[in-house]
């Protein structure tokens, strides 16, 4: 029998390179995130009985709830939920930083993520499922600009140790996934558009693929359920952590 698993923010990315890994591997996939257009490329590859796409904004608990509901009954036994949705919005220091876009990166990273969390642990429990939560380097390495953002993801990677905790004894299994530098539309939100400014970052870097990051999902995914993952870093060899700054005088 295939496993279900519903992966947000199918529209791009970890999350695009996951439904693609894991309804190529079979599981029935509920692909979630704002933009139908991305997301039905998905259900024309695979098939609408193996992939169902969920399209509202993960930041809209009615949505959310509306697009639970409607869920088709052979997609409706869910074995695991893949925390992708989430993103960075903008670069500048703290004191120079948007507040809407602190904001933005709190209720799509944090909000969003523990309400879906919390509507779907009853039948996670039930099944004895998993919960894979992506995390970032940032959650444990900060760096100039990272304010917020950084921040989302320290707290992801501890909710996802809380859950861990809580769910002792009952066969959920919980990993946060913490990946560095790796080539999506990352740069491109984060930077409102800016085409360059991505282009820069990931030049002659040899970052990481969206793919690879959706094999070390897939691998946690299919390991023994004797066995948890609790936390995963990666980065691309061509990256190691954040150095110290000095402020010198004169």
């Amino acid at each position: 029998m295939s496993k279900t698993v519903l992966i947000t923010g199918a529209t791009s990315g970890f999350g695009a390179a996951s439904v693609h890994r894991f309804a190529g591997a079979g599981w029935k996939v509920i692909a979630t995130g704002r933009r139908a257009a991305r997301l039905q490329p998905l259900v024309d590859a695979f098939g609408a009985d193996n992939v169902h796409a969920a399209a509202f904004d993960i930041r809209d608990d009615a949505a959310m709830d509306a697009a639970l509901a409607a869920v088709p009954a052979a997609f409706r036994g869910i074995d695991l939920l893949v925390n992708n949705a989430g993103l960075a919005q903008g670069t500048a220091a703290a004191q120079h930083a948007r507040l809407d876009d602190w904001r933005t990166m709190i209720d799509t990273n944090v909000t969003a993520l523990v309400t879906l969390t919390h509507r779907l642990l009853p039948q996670l429990i039930e099944r004895r499922g998993a919960i894979i939560n992506i995390s970032s380097t940032a959650a444990r390495y900060p760096y100039p600009g990272g304010n917020a953002y950084g921040g989302t993801k320290a707290f992801v990677s501890q909710f996802s140790l809380g859950l861990r905790a809580d769910l002792h004894g009952t066969g959920v299994r919980v990993t946060a996934i913490e990946p560095g530098m790796a080539e999506t539309e990352f740069t491109l939100v984060r930077t409102h558009g800016d085409q360059a400014a991505s282009d820069q970052l990931y030049k002659g870097a040899a970052p990481m693929t969206a793919a690879d990051i959706a094999d070390q999902i897939f691998w946690v995914a299919t390991l023994p359920p004797h066995l948890n993952i609790n936390r995963l870093e990666l980065m691309p060899v061509s990256q190691s952590f954040a150095g110290f700054q000095v402020a010198r005088q004169g």
